[in-house]
């Protein structure tokens, strides 16, 4: 079966497990030896149907969290969806997606997925060695009140705990730690980006804050760097995470 993805940590999972991919986003950067010779046919917000068309494939993919619904409307070619919003959510969309894609392999990594998920949550967190840490910024207390996933500068915007990321955040030891915002993407004022109680995680993605570290570091923020690759990319490479640090 050749499979158009859609959605850049799918098409990551759909490669390692096997699946024909002939179509991707320009976003779909893993696993990179393979990726290459795969056809770009767009973003995750828009798509060329001319270049979908030309590469005669059986299957769009999509995930409602991270394309528009307009793209499945005007997809020429049958299509599947996904809704994965958590840890928890996860194997169950993987196992639908395997009978669509006829994938022995995703069935697998859905089950791999209930063993993670099943096990406990990390329950101490070191701040000065955060998984998936890239750089750590400043850090001048051993212990803190509160955690921010920060993925947006200008203005800043975070993520609750009932996003994907947010059950990440949850299985590797935030969980006491995270404020419960009410919106799932909040944007945050200066004061709450300003307070010496809380610990600001930056994400590598989709904001580029890895390469802004030297504003970061010169506003004084408690806080690290983080690969967001970790802790967004539901799949193969969040599994891979989890795997790591619970097993």
């Amino acid at each position: 079966m050749k499979v158009i993805c859609l959605v850049p940590s799918l098409t990551e999972t759909l490669i390692d497990c096997g699946v024909e991919v002939v179509g991707r986003t320009r976003f779909c950067v893993h696993p990179k030896d393979k990726v290459r010779s795969i056809a770009k046919v767009g973003g995750t917000k828009g798509v060329d149907w001319q270049k979908v068309a030309e590469l005669n494939a059986d299957l769009v993919i999509f995930d409602r969290e991270e394309n528009l619904k307009a793209m499945s409307d005007e997809c020429p070619l049958p299509w599947h969806a996904t809704h994965i919003t958590s840890t928890k959510t996860i194997a169950a969309e993987l196992d639908k997606l395997a009978i669509s894609v006829k994938s022995d392999q995703l069935s697998q990594l859905a089950g791999q997925w209930r063993a993670i998920d099943a096990k406990a949550s990390l329950n101490t967190m070191d701040f000065s060695d955060v998984p998936g840490q890239i750089e750590l910024l400043a850090n001048t207390k051993k212990s803190y009140q509160r955690v921010e996933y920060v993925i947006w500068r200008k203005p800043w915007m975070a993520v609750n705990r009932n996003t994907f990321v947010g059950s990440m955040l949850i299985k590797l030891g935030f969980g006491d730690y995270l404020n419960h915002h009410q919106d799932s993407y909040p944007v945050l004022n200066d004061d709450q980006m300003a307070d010496p109680d809380t610990f600001y995680l930056f994400s590598s993605e989709p904001f580029p804050f890895a390469k802004h570290r030297d504003s970061l570091v010169a506003a004084g923020f408690n806080g690290a760097i983080v690969d967001g690759e970790v802790y967004s990319w539901f799949g193969t490479r969040s599994y891979r995470a989890l795997a790591k640090y619970l097993d």
